[in-house]
């Protein structure tokens, strides 16, 4: 089996392109799609957390696929020159996802 070639790609941002930081990333999924919520999280004190969402994103279950591939390319590249990036063990609890 060949693989095929690569169509030569151009890429235009559109007029209401924007960026954005966020260290807030919610995720909702069903049968058709993935839907992440992205947002600014600030911590007001020891027990209150506030999130400000400002945008939401679709994306085909393929395209979730093919995102989880480049982010564990990406993430195991950034550990190999800087080191392992440490998560928070409260965040990682199991419960429910919202």
């Amino acid at each position: 089996m060949s693989i095929p070639v690569q169509p030569n790609v151009k890429l235009n941002n559109a007029p209401d392109y924007r960026e954005a930081y966020a260290n807030s990333v919610q995720m909702r999924v069903n049968v058709w799609d993935f839907f992440m919520v992205f947002g600014t999280l600030q911590q007001q004190t020891e027990a209150q957390v506030e999130i400000r969402n400002f945008q939401g994103i679709y994306l085909s279950p393929q395209q979730a696929k093919a995102l989880l591939g480049l982010l564990q390319q990406n993430v195991s590249g950034y550990e190999s020159a800087f080191g392992e990036i440490k998560l928070d063990p409260r965040m990682t609890a199991p419960g429910p996802v919202h």
